[in-house]
This record gives C-alpha cells, structure tokens and sequence, in this order.
C-alpha cells in the first residue's frame, strides 16, 4: 500500500556513538523523503562527531574515527539538513525514543531551533510493538518476507522501515493510511510535551512529569511549590529539549 500523504514524509535513521541523547553524537545520517505524488529521494551523509567513537559502537556500525575524519561535523551541515526537511513529517525505527530527540540535541547545539512540535512522527517500532513486538529485522521478514542485509547500516534500516510501514499498511485493516492518525494514534505510548519524554500530558491535557519522585504531578505545581527543582532540572543530565520545554512552561506560568 502506497502512502496517503498531506506533505513529505521523511524515514530517517542515524548511526551513533552511543545510546545517550545527551552526550552522543551522530556520526551518518540516512534520509529517504517521499512527496505526496509518491517522488523519493534519499541521501546518506557521515558526519564528524568531534569525538572518539567508542569499539562498542564501531562493533554494530563499523563506522571509524577513520571513517569520518574529514567528514562535516553536524554543525555545518545543520541548516542546509533543516531546510530539506522543512515542512516534512518524520519516520523511523524506534525514533520517538532515540533518533528524534537525538536529532533535535543536534540542532539545538548547533543554534538551529526546529520546531518539532508541529510535525507528526511516525515510529514504526511502536507500531510493530504494538502489533507484534519484534526487532526490525524480524520485521521486515516479518512483514517483508525479506531478510535485512547489512543490517546498523543507516541506509539499510532506512530503507527497511520505509518497506516495513506500507506492509502494515497492507497487513491491518484497521491502521488506517492517515499520517496524523499513525502519528497521534500509534506512534507513541505516551503523549509526550518534550521530545524525550520527560514531560507528558496526563487524561486531561495537563503537562506533568514523567520521571522521579514527582512522576505525575502538574509541572506548574512543582515548580510553584518548590521552585529549586527547576534550577536543578537547568543544572542536570537532562537534553536540551526537555530544559527547553521546562522553560517555556515556567515563562508562561511567570507570565500569567
């Protein structure tokens, strides 16, 4: 099944130094953008993390310090990236999670401010989750009677997850072919405020942490009741994004 789209679609997959959102870096980037009239195009770019790739994660990827010694860092590359995906919705494999917020810390350190919340994202992992809970390359035998050759390669598993949502397209009847749909209904488990989900919306929309010894409670509140812990949120191990989110929810509480 062909995708019904409304704007460009971006699957998107990135190879890392790690698994942190807060202190690793990206070091390849593959994007496949597909048009509404069904046009694709999709680009791999390594990058330069500006820092020693850990043997652990050149053991998945086999991407070396080698490898990328002359490439851009994310820095120049980043607003030239930004405009390609402008006005795109994003996808990919466990990217609500990992790959989106990751990418957003990227650009936030390289002082271009995208505005995440007002795309949809797709995570075909959660789908799949939901549906299954499988790997990706148990998915897309799964869905694609396919094996996944070289498999931690950016490009591969872009590839492999752009194949893996139409065939769950074609698979369930009731995953309906709506981009906003797949995003709002399917993609996530919760409804995240920032990208890492360290705030949330609880059942009557109001934003409350997600974490720690106030998991639950209103995000106003606590920063009413005990204003030091915002100070300590800015001064933790927590992304920019989420200190982001924290301070335009306090600027507007302070405002009111």
């Amino acid at each position: 099944m062909e995708l019904n789209l409304k704007n460009p679609l971006v699957f998107f997959d990135l190879e890392t130094t790690g698994t942190s959102v807060v202190h690793d870096r990206i070091v390849e980037i593959s994007f496949l953008k597909i048009y509404p009239n069904g046009k694709e195009e999709i680009k791999t770019r390594r990058i330069n993390p500006e820092m020693p790739i850990p043997a652990e994660a050149t053991a998945i990827h086999h991407i070396t310090d080698e490898d990328v010694k002359d490439c851009p860092t994310f820095k120049k590359i980043a607003k030239s990236l930004a405009d390609q995906i402008e006005g795109c919705d994003l996808a990919g494999f466990n990217s609500s999670r990992f790959d989106i917020p990751l990418l957003a810390e990227e650009f936030l350190r390289a002082n271009v401010d995208i505005d995440f919340s007002r795309r949809k994202f797709i995570d075909v992992q959660i789908i799949f989750h939901k549906k299954e809970e499988r790997t990706l390359k148990a998915a897309y035998k799964f869905y694609c009677d396919k094996s996944l050759e070289d498999a931690h390669s950016a490009e591969a598993d872009t590839k492999a997850t752009y194949e893996v949502l139409k065939a769950q397209l074609d698979k369930y009847e009731d995953l309906e072919n709506d981009i906003e749909k797949l995003a709002t209904e399917y993609s996530f488990f919760n409804n995240n405020v920032d990208l890492a989900g360290r705030i949330i919306l609880d059942e009557k929309g109001v934003e409350v942490f997600n974490f720690g010894k106030h998991k639950g409670k209103a995000v106003r509140e606590v920063l009413k009741n005990e204003p030091s812990f915002y100070a300590w949120m800015m001064d933790a191990d927590f992304t920019l994004n989420t200190k982001q989110v924290l301070t335009k929810i306090r600027l507007k509480e302070l405002g009111k």
